[in-house]
C-alpha cells in the first residue's frame, strides 16, 4: 500500500522529498513482507505454513518499532520491548548474532511465541533489528498445548524459557540450545523446521536492509527514520484531534474458568482523550492482581492490545510505529493480571482470552464518544476450532504429532460503516491469520471433520450487524486424540454498542459413540476415541447501532444469504417479508414493515427505553 504524504508547510533544510519518504517506507515494508513470505513458504508446522500464526517486523537500534507490514498486532506491537531486552542483557552485540527470546517477563507476548532477533549492522554500526516471531506447535509444556490455562505458575506450565539468549555467534548456531529444545519438545523435527524458517526469515531481512543502505547510504536512511517517525506522529495527532475530549471508564468480563477461578475475570480500563494535545491515555491500573492460572497478560500484551483497540478506530493508513506510539501513553501496575506480571505467575494464554476482552473494551469504549466512533466487540474465545490436538498417527508408524487447529471462526464486530468481518478469527489477530484447509489438515494429521458451517441468527443485530460464528464438529480418524482448549464467551458474549445487540454465547460439546451430547467446560482437556466427536459453536460479533435503522433491503439480503431467518428479520429488525428465500420470491412488505417498526419503537417508549436505541 502506498502512503500519501502531505507537503510540509515549513520543511526543515534536510527534509527528504515526500516521494522519497513514500518510496523508503514501502521499501522497508517490502522487507517485512519478504520475511513473511519466507516464513510462510518454509515453515514446517501447520500453525505456521497454513494458519500463518507468525509475524515479522523491524525495530531501530534504539528499540523503537519501525515496520510491521501485515504482522499480527498481538505479536508486533511489543517487538521493541524484546529488542530492548536483547540490548540490556548483552553489551557485546555483533554482526552475525541471533537471539532467541520467548520470556514473558522481559517483553515477549507469551512463551509459545518464539522470537528470533538479528541485529543489522552496516559499516560496523548497529542500525536496525529484524524480528521473526512464530507460535510453536509445542514448547515443552507439562501438557501437550501451548495454551495452558490451568497452570498456576510458570513451573507448572513447564515451558522452556529463553530470555534473549544468543543462539548464533558469527552466523554459527549454538547447537547446545538446539539440543535442549529437541530433547524437551514433543515434536522436535517440527520445531527445528520452524526454527530454520525463522532463521531464514531474519537473515533475509538483514540482507534486504543492507541492500537499502547500499543504495541510499546511512545519512539518508537516518534522516528518513527521523522524518518518518515525525510524519507518523503528525498523522496520529491529527486523527486524535478529530475525536471529542472525553474520559471513559469501562468494564467487561472474561468467563469464569472453574475450578481454577470460579469468578468472572474483570477487565477494567480508563481511557482519556485529549484532542488539543493529540494524545490518548489508557489506564489499566485498577485491574486485579495476578491470578494463579495461565490467563495473566504480559506487559507486551497489555500494551499491544490496548493500542490495537485505538488503531482499529482510526484511519487505517496511519503508520503503526514508534512515531504514532508517541501519542498513546499507558499506565500499568506491576503485579497485575492486566499490566506487568510478577514472576512466577503464568502468562501461558496471555495473547488471547483476556487480551481479546481488553482490545474489545478499548474499541467499544471509543464507541461511547458518539455516533460514528469506535466499534462493537468482536467475537471472542479460542473454542473447539482453535484447540491443540495431539496423539500418534497410525498412518505413519504411530509417529507423534502436536498441532494447534485454526479451523473455527468468531464473527467480527459491527462498525459505524459496515457489517462485521466473517473471517475475523479472534480480535487480537486483526483477521490476518488464515483458516486451516480441511483437506490439508486431514492429510497432515489423523483428524476428520464432519461439518464446518456458519451459524444462523447468531450475530449481534444492529444498523450494521456483527458477523456470525462458526459451528464445527471433528474427531480422530484412527488412534485416540487429546484435545486441549481454553475458550471464552460461553457466558459473556461479545457486546453490541450504540443500541446494537450482543452476539451469541459459545459452546463446546462432547458427542459419544451413541450420539449423546455432553457440554464441556470452557477450559479443559478431553481424549477423543474413534467414533467420538468434539462439537464447537464459536461466538459472533456484536452489532453497531439500532437494528430498526438497518435498511430493509439489507435485512432481506441477510435472509437470502441465510445469515438470518424470516422470523428473526421480523422479530429483531421489524422487517416483514413475503414469499420464500429458496425460490427468490422473497419481497419486503413495506406497509407491514413500517407498522412493525412503529410498534417496536412504541413498545420501547412504553417500557421507558430510548426510542432510538
Amino acid at each position: 500500500m502506498k502512503t500519501e504524504l502531505p507537503t510540509p508547510t515549513s520543511p526543515p533544510a534536510d527534509a527528504l522529498s515526500p516521494m522519497l519518504l513514500a518510496v523508503l517506507a514501502n521499501r522497508f515494508d517490502g522487507v517485512v513482507r519478504e520475511m513473511t513470505n519466507t516464513m510462510l513458504r518454509t515453515g514446517r508446522s501447520a500453525v505456521i505454513n497454513s494458519a500463518r500464526d507468525f509475524s515479522c517486523g523491524i525495530t531501530t537500534a534504539d528499540n523503537e518499532l519501525f515496520a510491521t507490514a501485515e504482522g499480527l498486532p498481538a505479536h508486533t506491537y511489543g517487538l521493541n520491548l524484546q529488542t530492548a531486552t536483547m540490548c540490556a542483557y548483552h553489551d557485546d552485540i555483533a554482526e552475525g548474532d541471533a537471539y532467541l527470546h520467548n520470556d514473558p517477563y522481559s517483553g515477549n507476548s507469551h512463551p509459545a511465541d518464539h522470537t528470533l532477533i538479528v541485529p543489522v549492522f552496516w559499516e560496523g554500526e548497529h542500525l536496525f533489528n529484524v524480528c521473526a516471531k512464530a507460535h510453536q506447535a509445542d514448547i515443552g509444556n507439562s501438557l501437550p498445548t501451548t495454551y495452558h490455562a490451568a497452570a498456576k505458575d510458570v513451573y507448572e506450565e513447564g515451558a522452556l524459557i529463553f530470555p534473549a539468549v544468543r543462539v548464533q555467534r558469527g552466523y554459527e548456531t549454538n547447537q547446545d540450545i538446539i539440543r535442549m529444545c529437541r530433547r524437551r519438545i514433543r515434536v522436535p523435527d517440527y520445531w527445528y523446521g520452524d526454527f530454520l524458517a525463522m532463521l531464514g526469515s531474519v537473515r533475509t531481512g538483514e540482507a534486504r536492509i543492507r541492500d537499502i543502505f547500499k543504495k541510499y547510504g546511512v545519512p539518508t536512511i537516518k534522516r528518513f527514520v527521523t522524518q518518518w517517525f515525525d510524519y507518523s506522529e503528525q498523522r496520529m495527532r491529527q486523527a486524535i484531534s478529530a475525536l471529542p475530549a472525553a474520559t471513559i471508564e469501562r468494564e467487561s468480563f472474561h468467563d469464569p474458568i472453574p475450578p481454577f477461578r470460579n469468578e468472572r475475570i474483570p477487565v477494567r480500563l480508563k481511557l482519556t482523550i485529549d484532542p488539543v494535545a493529540g494524545r490518548v491515555e489508557i489506564d489499566l491500573t485498577s485491574n486485579i492482581d495476578c491470578m494463579d492460572n495461565g490467563l495473566n497478560l504480559t506487559e507486551a500484551c497489555s500494551i499491544s492490545n490496548s493500542v490495537a483497540g485505538v488503531y482499529n478506530c482510526l484511519p487505517s493508513d496511519i503508520p503503526r510505529n514508534g512515531g504514532s506510539y508517541r501519542c498513546i501513553s499507558m499506565k500499568l501496575r506491576e503485579g497485575a493480571a492486566i499490566g506487568i506480571p510478577s514472576f512466577p505467575h503464568s502468562c501461558s494464554v496471555a495473547t488471547t482470552n483476556v487480551s481479546e476482552r481488553l482490545l474489545n473494551n478499548v474499541q467499544a469504549a471509543l464507541a461511547g464518544l458518539g455516533e460514528g466512533f469506535g466499534l462493537a466487540e468482536g467475537g471472542i474465545g479460542m473454542g473447539a476450532g482453535m484447540s491443540v490436538i495431539s496423539g500418534t498417527d497410525a498412518r505413519h508408524a504411530d509417529h507423534p504429532y502436536v498441532n494447534q487447529l485454526i479451523i473455527g471462526g468468531n464473527g467480527g464486530p459491527g462498525s459505524p460503516y459496515c457489517d462485521g468481518w466473517i473471517t475475523y478469527g479472534i480480535p487480537v489477530v486483526a483477521g490476518l491469520m488464515y483458516r486451516d484447509s480441511v483437506e490439508i489438515s486431514e492429510l497432515s494429521y489423523p483428524v476428520h471433520y464432519r461439518e464446518i458451517k456458519l451459524t444462523q441468527n447468531t450475530m449481534g443485530a444492529g444498523r450494521n450487524r456483527g458477523a456470525p460464528g462458526t459451528l464445527m464438529t471433528y474427531g480422530p480418524s484412527n488412534h485416540p486424540m487429546t484435545v486441549v482448549f481454553a475458550a471464552d464467551g460461553q457466558q459473556n458474549p461479545a457486546r453490541g454498542v450504540r443500541g446494537g445487540g450482543d452476539g451469541n454465547v459459545g459452546r463446546i460439546d462432547l458427542i459419544d459413540e451413541a450420539g449423546v451430547m455432553t457440554q464441556m467446560p470452557n477450559v479443559g482437556q478431553v481424549e477423543l476415541k474413534q467414533g467420538q466427536w468434539l462439537r464447537g459453536l464459536d461466538t459472533a460479533g456484536g452489532g453497531y447501532g439500532d437494528p430498526l435503522e438497518r435498511e430493509a433491503s439489507r435485512v432481506r439480503e441477510d435472509v437470502l444469504e441465510r445469515f438470518i431467518c424470516m422470523a428473526h428479520a421480523r422479530d429483531v429488525y421489524g422487517v416483514v417479508l413475503r414469499g420464500a428465500a429458496d425460490d427468490e420470491t422473497l419481497a419486503i412488505d413495506e406497509v407491514a414493515t413500517m407498522a412493525a417498526r412503529l410498534a417496536m419503537r412504541s413498545a420501547r417508549a412504553g417500557a421507558g427505553l430510548p426510542v432510538d436505541a
